[in-house]
């Protein structure tokens, strides 16, 4: 059928109906990348290891896809049919993907083969999409047109499923809800199909009903999404889940036992009622007793502002500044009644100024310097977190001082993962500081460390540890710190630094640190 034949009208017919197609591989496009990175959150969420569970996931899907692509030449006829029936099963798979999750991980251990079954079934449907398109499509448009076009469209919803997730459905409707509604566009791509081109199906009734229990499911699975996920929630945590939020960084939980209320991040503990204050008040009352001054302090991390009511106490602090990526954290500490309850309502002193903000990136802008850093940032379980534990940012740290300043970084467990302790002890060395390690017990943590540090033309090694256990804090309120307290922490038994010789520094070109966290006892956490 040549050009010069088609009718004004007919041309515009074909070229309408090309486009619905080209509108259905734009929406697919973007569903498929958003279901990517659903199930690539939902498995570092439920699995741990981030950097692993993305590699792995987007692989998967990816090898899955192909082989879609592949089988997609058995099919030979019927099309149409076939892709409505693609998009009602990815509209079914998609919307029960978390919930699902969710729910098995209660009942099992075994639950990563579930995600990963899941994402390579999602993965070889995704893949039957594009060649039959391109197939169904090749009716209306020349190859050459056809193609690039096709291509076109799913890349452009490849990019704007990406902004989606990261801007808009991942904080505002987290794991919860945001399967469901990808299953939902993929119902619509299929009823767009199903009314745009019901002459060329067949047998169109029978469609039109699987479409309408599919609308029926959907709409329901929106009333039992919560339910289903916070079950499964519940299971990994001991204590009820009084409050939880998926945020665009992390999805925070808080459970409470009697009186006692437990902060989780990504499923990590942040802290407990029942003994924070021995992980708090050692993380700030050693660097705050070495400082004669205390008038500018900078706080990265500790959102939760329960190390905010610490610094606080000392009354010559004029200026307390506190960078956490997280608003949502924040937002907690100054207005949840908890969290007010036990951070004294630090956050919201006059003395206090708030950044949301990365920390690297607050170190490399501000021009301001501090009588001491405190930071008090998670664990370096990734490559983004490795560089807040690297020898350029702590010599960032080092140009932000005052002449007599000091810093302290909390250094993970020297029980559980000694290399990395070991790893942040010599990094920070190495970044011109005398240090002082120095570990204490929290029972609902486990085995803790710190590592502090002053400029080495100020004050040598050996003696930064006398003065510190020399320090009494008198004139302090504390629950657990005293003089006693630290002597006690500032010494180690024996088989720690005996290792320390084969640890290298951490840098942001290595990530040293990295290795040495993955290779710790995590399973005995």
């Amino acid at each position: 059928m040549s050009s010069p034949q088609i009718k004004s009208s007919e041309k515009l017919k074909l070229q309408r109906l090309s486009f619905i197609l080209k509108t259905c591989i734009f929406a697919t496009g973007c569903a498929a990348i958003v279901t990517e990175y659903t199930l690539a959150t939902l498995a570092s969420y439920l699995l741990g290891d981030s950097i692993l569970q993305w590699t792995i996931v987007i692989s998967l899907m990816l090898f899955s896809m192909g082989l879609g692509s592949r089988y997609s030449r058995k099919y030979e006829d019927s099309l149409l049919n076939r892709f409505i029936l693609i998009e009602f099963g990815l509209s079914f798979l998609c919307t029960f993907s978390a919930m699902f999750c969710f729910w098995i991980s209660a009942y099992t251990i075994h639950f990563g083969l579930v995600v990963y079954s899941l994402v390579c079934m999602i993965g070889f449907m995704t893949g039957l999409e594009i060649p039959l398109i391109m197939r169904i499509n090749q009716t209306y448009e020349s190859l050459r047109e056809n193609i690039s076009s096709v291509m076109e469209y799913d890349y452009y919803g490849g990019l704007l499923g990406g902004a989606l997730f990261a801007f808009v459905l991942l904080p505002f409707l987290g794991l919860t809800y945001t399967p469901v509604l990808i299953g939902s566009l993929n119902l619509l791509v299929a009823s767009l199909v199903l009314w745009n081109f019901s002459k060329h199906l067949i047998r169109p009734r029978i469609l039109n009903i699987q479409f309408a229990v599919l609308l029926i499911i959907s709409v329901l699975a929106f009333s039992v999404a919560k339910p289903i996920v916070l079950y499964g929630e519940q299971h990994k945590y001991k204590d009820k889940i009084i409050y939880q939020e998926q945020t665009r960084y992390q999805k925070i939980v808080v459970t409470q036992w009697k009186e006692n209320f437990w902060l989780f991040i990504n499923g990590s503990t942040q802290f407990s009622t029942y003994d924070e204050e021995r992980y708090h008040e050692p993380l700030v009352h050693p660097v705050m007793s070495l400082i004669k001054e205390h008038k500018d302090i900078l706080l990265l991390g500790a959102g939760d502002g329960l190390a905010a009511r610490e610094i606080l106490k000392y009354p010559d602090v004029e200026s307390l500044t506190l960078v956490d990526l997280d608003p949502a954290m924040t937002r907690l500490a100054r207005q949840h009644k908890m969290f007010l309850e036990i951070n004294q309502g630090s956050l919201n002193d006059p003395r206090v100024q708030v950044f949301n903000k990365d920390a690297y990136q607050f170190m490399k802008e501000s021009s301001d310097l501090y009588d001491a850093i405190i930071i008090d940032l998670p664990d370096p379980k990734s490559v983004s977190l490795s560089l807040l534990y690297s020898l350029g940012f702590y010599k960032m740290v080092e140009k932000h001082l005052k002449p007599f300043g000091a810093m302290v970084t909390q250094s993970t467990s020297p029980l559980y993962s000694p290399e990395a302790f070991l790893c942040i002890k010599k990094t920070i060395q190495a970044a011109n500081f005398s240090t002082l390690p120095y570990q204490n017990s929290v029972p609902s943590m486990g085995q803790w460390g710190w590592v502090l540090g002053i400029r080495k033309k100020t004050m040598p090694a050996k003696r930064l540890k006398q003065k510190i256990i020399e320090q009494k804090l008198s004139d302090i309120e504390t629950r657990f710190f005293n003089q006693n307290a630290m002597i006690s922490m500032a010494y180690f038994g024996k088989g720690l630094f005996e290792k320390e010789g084969k640890i290298e520094p951490n840098t942001q070109f290595n990530h040293n640190i990295l290795k040495y966290y993955q290779q710790g006892s995590w399973d005995l956490y």
